[in-house]
């Protein structure tokens, strides 16, 4: 015996998700949740307008039970579970749980994986080849054998770095929800980062203009993580903005109100507008071959990201194609 209809209607309005009560091909009641998505009139109509997916739509009018995964039922491309139970002989309880988070993360989780195991794949391949050469061959000119040796070490190193950023991404993720308990002096960051950025490539053909305020408060922070932040960012700078002697970059520090905004800008070739939105997805890079040349991972701007969320701040990229970049980091002030 099918359920007294303000029972079902209560039933339905209890469920956060989309739901609906089917009866023979017909759309009895519908929630609120379900209205919205599928249409406000489903009401009333028949099933096969609100639900187009042939293995769902003969379950429920062949009066089964069961769960379905479906694509594309409300809009091209989202994912959801379909749970089908009776509720008399001829009256279905239809609920719609939306999979599209579960589904996204297990893309980027499958997509990472492929991407990590090109990126430590291919500078293995090369020291492989190298290796095997120098074995193999024992005749070798002094200067070629000295000359694949350090592309074997420049490999090796580049499979380091990757995997040392991996570790690194991981142990943020892992304290994303632990917010920071230093007192952290942004001058002290800026500094300490730009004087480690005297080794790198690039260095000696820029110039830094640093522009930093004299009443920056201290925030709460991870002093390390921060430093790392800038660390990044100025390394992408050197790499990308100082290509000729003379090069500037500016990183500048100044308190808005409630934020601290911390800016490194280049003034290299830029980014052009459709990277912009995917710049900080692991691995991914707007010139992939200058990056590796250069010695990037693809893991910067990820890290960065990671950690201006788990300070509870923000981060803004803006860029001109032939006028550069600008990489802005808004961090809270306590209280």
């Amino acid at each position: 015996m099918a359920l007294p209809g303000d029972t079902q209607r209560a039933m339905l309005n209890a469920l956060d998700e989309p739901a609906l009560i089917v009866e023979g091909s017909i759309v009895r009641l519908a929630n609120l949740p379900a209205r919205n998505q599928i249409g406000a009139g489903i009401e009333g109509r028949d099933v096969r307008l609100a639900i187009r997916h042939p293995q769902a739509l003969e379950l429920i009018l062949a009066h089964g039970s069961g769960e379905i995964e479906a694509i594309g039922i409300v809009e091209p491309g989202r994912a959801w579970r379909l749970l089908i139970r009776r509720l008399g002989p001829n009256v279905a309880l239809v609920r719609l749980i939306d999979r599209s988070d579960a589904v996204s993360a297990e893309k980027m989780r499958v997509d990472f994986v492929a991407n990590a195991s090109h990126e430590l794949r291919t500078p293995l391949s090369t020291v492989l080849g190298y290796a095997e050469t120098l074995a193999e061959e024992g005749d070798l000119p002094t200067d070629l054998r000295a000359n694949f040796g350090r592309t074997i070490r420049d490999e090796a190193r580049r499979m380091l770095r990757i995997i040392e950023d991996l570790m690194s991404l991981s142990r943020i993720e892992a304290d994303r929800f632990v917010a920071p308990g230093e007192r952290v002096d942004i001058p002290d960051i800026v500094s300490t980062a730009v004087a480690n950025a005297g080794h790198l490539r690039g260095a000696a053909n820029c110039e830094f203009n640093l522009e930093v305020a004299d009443d920056l408060p201290p925030l709460r922070g991870d002093r390390t993580q921060l430093i790392q932040v800038l660390d990044n960012l100025i390394s992408n700078a050197l790499r990308y903005g100082c290509g000729r002697p003379g090069s500037v970059i500016d990183v500048t520090a100044q308190r808005s109100g409630a934020w601290v905004l911390v800016s490194v800008t280049d003034h290299g070739p830029g980014i052009p507008r459709e990277h912009l939105p995917r710049v900080t997805e692991r691995f991914y890079r707007v010139d992939a071959a200058r990056s590796r040349e250069s010695g990037g991972t693809g893991l910067g701007l990820a890290i960065v990201k990671h950690i201006i969320e788990r300070h509870r701040g923000s981060l803004e990229i803006k860029s001109t194609v032939g006028i550069g970049t600008t990489v802005m980091v808004r961090l809270p002030v306590p209280a």
